[in-house]
């Protein structure tokens, strides 16, 4: 199978080693193209332009930053595609973003596929993602050697585009304020003058603990904070969190105060760092404490 990546990024890269691994013959594209370049080492094509990428592709997955970058991406590719070449569309773009990429697939007619995927930096490298794809189930067992290639496993949300992205949203929601919530136990125990590890030790081995709490925890109490998933990329998902549930009736107290932490965290100068900064909002000192 020809898959073309569209956006080597912090996933994208990883995306592209774990098609590889697998056998797939892959071309990488970058707007940035020294980022794309090291992956010719891997043994990826690396093309200059966006048609040049797409040609000849059975596959096509485009992970970008949001839905602007997804939508000028797309207009350069459509007219390289070949027919019947399935558009993967992999990034997190909010239930409008996805709705304004079928409507551009579906004008050119495009078969589409909504496919973001759960996970990480290190989950990309690993080929451990989990893509949540919806769209037609014919389309997706077609394209399934790309999502064996990059997952551990894949969720098949339904038929309906923007099914896959709302799951995808509610599993952000989960990430976020997991996040939120640990900076805000370490940051509690130490304001009251209780050392914070004492907290992981509490938890640990019993039905609270989580390896993600454990591992995000040393990033907090260390302060640093290598970007796995950045306090931007959160601050961006939550944000289409609380657009779609505001469409939807759904109640938003708790994911508006998400925004505010991590925007107040980005404005702190954390924005490319990992969201687990966002302990800086709670740390004894705030924005003078770890991670400033």
């Amino acid at each position: 199978m020809r898959v073309a990546v569209l956006g080597t990024g912090t996933m994208g890269a990883g995306i592209v080693r774990s098609m590889l691994r697998a056998g797939l013959d892959v071309t990488a594209w970058n707007r940035t193209p020294e980022r794309a370049e090291p992956l010719k080492a891997d043994g990826a094509t690396v093309a200059v332009t966006v048609p040049d990428a797409v040609a000849g592709a059975d596959a096509v997955l485009t992970m970008a930053f949001d839905a602007a970058a997804v939508l000028e991406i797309a207009e350069a590719m459509i007219p390289g595609l070949a027919a019947g070449a399935v558009w993967i569309q992999a990034a997190t773009v909010g239930l409008d973003g996805i709705a304004r990429v079928e409507r551009l697939a579906s004008e050119h007619g495009i078969p589409l596929l909504d496919a973001p995927v759960l996970g990480t930096k290190q989950p990309a490298e690993e080929g451990k993602l989990v893509p949540l794809v919806s769209g037609p189930r014919e389309l997706a067992q077609r394209v399934q050697p790309v999502f064996d290639a990059i997952g551990v496993k894949t969720i098949y949300a339904g038929d309906r585009i923007g099914q896959g992205m709302a799951l995808k949203l509610a599993c952000n929601a989960w990430i976020a304020s997991m996040t939120a919530a640990l900076g805000q136990s370490l940051g509690l125990a130490a304001t009251l003058g209780v050392e914070p590890g004492l907290f992981l030790e509490a938890i640990g081995g019993g039905p609270a603990d989580t390896p993600y709490a454990q591992l995000k925890a040393k990033e907090m109490l260390t302060g640093r904070y290598p970007p796995s998933f950045s306090v931007e990329g959160v601050l961006k998902d939550v944000g289409l969190m609380v657009d779609a549930a505001s469409r939807a009736g759904f109640r938003q107290d708790l994911l508006r105060t998400l925004h505010e932490l991590y925007a107040a965290t980005a404005a702190a100068g954390h924005g490319g760092d990992d969201i687990a900064a966002v302990y800086i909002e709670f740390a004894p000192g705030g924005a003078d404490g770890p991670g400033s």
